[in-house]
């Protein structure tokens, strides 16, 4: 039987975390983890373990029972139907299904809702995404109400429990089918799955606890990042209703092609066009790169689809590590028009030059396609 480890590390948080710093850790590594996502072996494993830990460490009682008594704590109770010290123990979700109401004892619940999470597409030019770049961005938003601070209720009005469904945030209809009686368990229409109602709600936001505001934020665009790839801001995303924690904010970032560099992941690619005598002969040629265009050798006798490659001079990589790598393959181009002049050198050049011979070392069209696919 594997043994389990400690909640507290698989979150990695402290065990003096508060309940926003476990939530923060827990939505950090469920994206991380996803089986979606993440395609090493274990992955579904680490995601399951991750949801267990949070269940535990997200419930205040289940908590301070593993925090006492440590996994035994938590297996036991959950074992016994989940009571930890309520009146009714195992019973009591059973009375409340049957009779509607809230055993003595028992604890009342209140349903916390998270705001939503937002989508910002934002589109920056080929050089940005090379060098990195802080843009600023401007988006409407749900705003924690600063009349009410989120309460929902005019200043000096305290909320009071739900008389519809006396804090539970659930409202329980029980039938009779030819199975048997069933529960049907909605949302407190009153309250809606709060707990708790305002007799004065908050003239600003109606009640709500948040109101609508543009709100502008300077987002870090790090050197690297490709079209498709999003960046996460934590707790910028909507408020919650009546004091919920705020969702997330993800940028999702859209980079404009270059005009002649072509990008794949951290590699770049530029077809490079010289002429015959450039080729043969040798010659200094303009190439572009990231920093714009500078000058490039070309060898003697340079065959067409020759590849030349400039060693870290492609995208930075976004978790450190350098750069890719330029790839300039040179294109040997024909003129579809010849003057007299060159049509009577070329001639010249015919007669001594005898009849063509492919390059040693694999420089053939068939040889580059017998390799490309035995690779």
């Amino acid at each position: 039987m594997a043994v389990k480890r400690d909640y507290y590390d698989v979150l990695g948080v402290s065990r003096d975390a508060s309940d926003e710093e476990i939530k923060r850790a827990f939505r950090r590594a469920a994206q991380q983890h996803h089986p979606d996502i993440d395609s090493s072996d274990g992955a579904e494993e680490r995601f399951k373990e991750l949801n267990e830990a949070y269940r535990v460490l997200s419930d205040r009682q289940r908590r301070t029972a593993y925090d006492m008594f440590g996994h035994a704590g938590v297996d036991q109770a959950s074992a016994a139907g989940g009571g930890f010290g309520g009146g009714f123990g195992p019973f009591g979700d059973i009375f409340d299904a049957f009779f509607g109401g809230t055993p003595a004892g028992s604890r009342t619940r209140r349903r916390v809702v998270a705001g939503a999470d937002l989508r910002y597409d934002l589109t920056i030019e080929f050089a940005e995404a090379m060098s990195g770049v802080t843009r600023s961005i401007s988006f409407p938003t749900l705003v924690t109400c600063p009349v009410c601070s989120g309460s929902g209720g005019e200043p000096g009005v305290e909320a009071e429990t739900c008389p519809e469904c006396n804090g539970s945030g659930e409202r329980r209809r029980v039938s009779q089918t030819i199975l048997g009686q069933m529960v049907n368990i909605t949302v407190c229409p009153r309250c809606h799955g709060d707990g708790k109602v305002v007799s004065t709600p908050c003239a600003h936001c109606e009640g709500d606890g948040r109101v609508r505001e543009e709100r502008s934020l300077d987002v870090v665009i790090p050197a690297g990042i490709d079209s498709g790839q999003r960046i996460a801001l934590e707790g910028q995303g909507e408020a919650g209703p009546r004091g919920g924690p705020s969702g997330d904010l993800y940028v999702v970032v859209t980079v404009r092609d270059h005009a002649e560099l072509l990008r794949r992941g951290t590699e770049l690619y530029v077809e490079l066009p010289v002429t015959f005598p450039q080729a043969a002969l040798g010659a200094t040629v303009e190439i572009p790169t990231v920093e714009g265009h500078e000058p490039l050798e070309v060898p003697a006798a340079t065959q067409s689809g020759t590849e030349i490659r400039l060693k870290g001079r492609g995208v930075p990589r976004l978790r450190g590590g350098g750069n890719g790598d330029l790839h300039v393959i040179v294109t040997v181009v024909v003129p579809p028009k010849l003057t007299k002049k060159e049509r009577d050198l070329l001639k010249q050049l015919g007669e001594v030059s005898g009849p063509a011979v492919l390059p040693k070392g694999g420089g053939g069209v068939l040889e580059r396609l017998r390799d490309f696919f035995a690779g």
